[in-house]
């Protein structure tokens, strides 16, 4: 599992600019089963996605295909975890860890 952590790095007037095409490109990655939650950091300075995933690499070209990042106003951290430990709600993404 992946924490996308996105900041944007142009004013928000641009970043708004591209608003529509992120967010087609986030309901792609949903509808693939990718993106599990989503949301605006606060102050609105960014963004965080939990994203599916065991593939650093494949994460990686993913997001380098996000709208913001093709546009330039944004850039992710990205951070792999193992989610070891989950409300019951959430059971179906338990992890664990490769030896």
């Amino acid at each position: 599992m992946f924490v996308l952590e996105l900041t944007y790095t142009a004013p928000l007037e641009r970043v708004d600019g591209f608003i529509a095409e992120h967010m087609s490109w986030m309901k792609t990655q949903y509808e693939a089963g990718l993106f599990v939650v989503s949301g605006r950091k606060e102050p609105r300075d960014g963004g965080v996605i939990i994203a599916l995933g065991d593939d650093r690499a494949a994460i990686d070209e993913l997001v380098a295909g996000d709208p913001f990042s093709v546009a330039g106003v944004c850039e992710y951290r990205v951070t792999q975890f193992w989610a070891t430990t989950v409300v019951a709600a959430l059971e179906a993404y338990k992890e664990q860890p490769s030896a």
